[in-house]
């Protein structure tokens, strides 16, 4: 075993022991005190041995992706990697959902009382529960919004709105839309990569970024959603700083970007990945006005149109620390956090961080750097949200959008295949051991 591997081991190892302390103390704090607020921490899931209608198909797409994944990504022309990537990600994220049955696992995820489709008749009059919005997010103000529709900006709830005005309502139609939305943002990665480092370590981080164990929660949660909209406003932007229509792609990323401000509050912290793509950009200053006039389309509208996203952000603290986030314990979770996040990306991906340092202080090639300047950006991003105490608990779910700019860093592991075994196990585990609350 050569030295890299044994220390690429060592890291995974440690991240394990940092699940293993979380699951421990969690468990004795849930135990004693009951103030986690999850069920097994530090998951919000129960412990639920069992397999479903999905089980044989994600054992296929796990051997196949494992006997054959790393050879098609090298192969294939990369327009059909692109295609192939997010199709054999709806495999293995509608696999792993139905684990669980159409209906637990993906029909009746966005359905219960804390969700987003518990309102959508509240929504008749868009403008007047816009103008009317903020006065429900508190726990004790009148007809409250549930706690995830209190908790995001109406951009999130809107969304499902819209696709039942379309005749896409329901819980099933709302699920679908999420997995088949959030599979693609492995596809914005990758092209991603691509511009700002290279081809080569795009294709390398293909099929890390299919069978990563966060699909688990990318079906059925409106975060993989989420996602997906940051995953695409990161790859117009690197395509508009590298000179590809600059224009276009420029006012492109800029609308998504606006549109990321009003599905969740947290996705703010997406400016420190967009200065990494202008630091890493060769024509930085051009496509600025563009993605600034894109930008300024959905907070104009959703401002004109009577919400007002300050004083729903001071709302939405006070909301968080009326409920759970005032009783879950920062000196727990502030770690805590960090193994749900070992659990979404897996422990390829730890030790590709590892591996991420390496090339960065190293420097031991121009797209390795690169690469590890976004890698590190996103990691930034997401210990910024640790540290803020506004993220205790649900962090599976909460930080996919952050996650997925994690998991190209296994572009630089040897033994792909068996890291790709390692990061199916866990996620085949995941969802059949536990019911996990996404």
């Amino acid at each position: 075993m050569n030295r890299d591997l044994r220390r690429d081991l060592y890291a995974a190892l440690a991240a394990a022991l940092l699940v293993t302390a979380a699951i421990v103390i969690g468990t004795a704090i849930q135990h004693r005190y009951g103030t986690l607020r999850v069920g097994w921490p530090p998951l919000l899931a129960t412990w639920h041995p069992h397999v479903g209608p999905g089980t044989p198909a994600a054992l296929a797409v796990a051997v196949a992706m494992v006997a054959y994944g790393p050879s098609l990504a090298v192969r294939l022309p990369w327009r059909a990697l692109l295609l192939a990537t997010w199709g054999a990600g709806l495999a293995w994220t509608w696999s792993l959902a139905l684990v669980d049955g159409w209906h637990r696992g993906v029909a009746e995820q966005l359905t219960t009382k804390n969700e987003y489709l518990r309102v959508i008749d509240r929504f008749q009059d868009i403008p007047a529960a816009l103008r009317g919005f903020n006065g429900h997010i508190l726990i004790d103000a009148p007809d409250n919004w549930p706690a995830h529709v209190a908790g995001h900006p109406p951009g999130a709830t809107l969304t499902f709105v819209l696709l039942d005005r379309i005749g896409l309502g329901g819980g099933g139609w709302a699920g679908a839309w999420c997995i088949t939305v959030g599979t693609t943002a492995a596809v914005a990665v990758l092209i991603t990569v691509r511009i700002l480092a290279d081809e080569s370590l795009a294709r390398r981080a293909a099929p890390f970024l299919i069978l990563a164990p966060a699909a688990v929660w990318v079906g059925t949660s409106a975060d993989g959603y989420f996602a997906a909209v940051t995953a695409w406003a990161v790859a117009f932007l690197a395509l508009a700083v590298t000179g590809r229509r600059p224009g276009w792609t420029g006012l492109a990323s800029g609308l998504l970007f606006g549109l990321t401000m009003y599905l969740s509050y947290g996705l703010t912290l997406f400016a420190v990945i967009a200065a990494a793509v202008l630091l890493l950009g060769s024509n930085r200053w051009r496509p600025l006005p563009f993605v600034l006039a894109g930008f300024l389309v959905v907070p104009v509208t959703f401002t004109a149109l009577g919400f007002d996203w300050w004083e729903a952000y001071r709302l939405l603290v006070r909301r968080y620390y009326q409920g759970a986030g005032g009783v879950r314990p920062y000196g727990y979770w502030v770690w805590a956090n960090l193994a749900c996040t070992v659990l979404i990306v897996g422990p390829a991906t730890v030790a590709a961080l590892r591996r991420t340092a390496t090339n960065l202080t190293h420097r031991r090639s121009r797209p390795a750097v690169r690469l590890a300047v976004l890698v590190v950006a996103a990691l930034l991003a997401l210990l910024v949200a640790d540290l803020s105490g506004m993220s205790k608990a649900e962090t599976e779910r909460i930080w996919l959008p952050f996650a997925v700019w994690l998991l190209p860093a296994c572009a630089w592991l040897t033994g792909v295949r068996g890291w790709l075994v390692g990061q199916a196990v866990l996620a085949l585990s995941l969802n059949h051991l536990l019911l996990t609350g996404w």
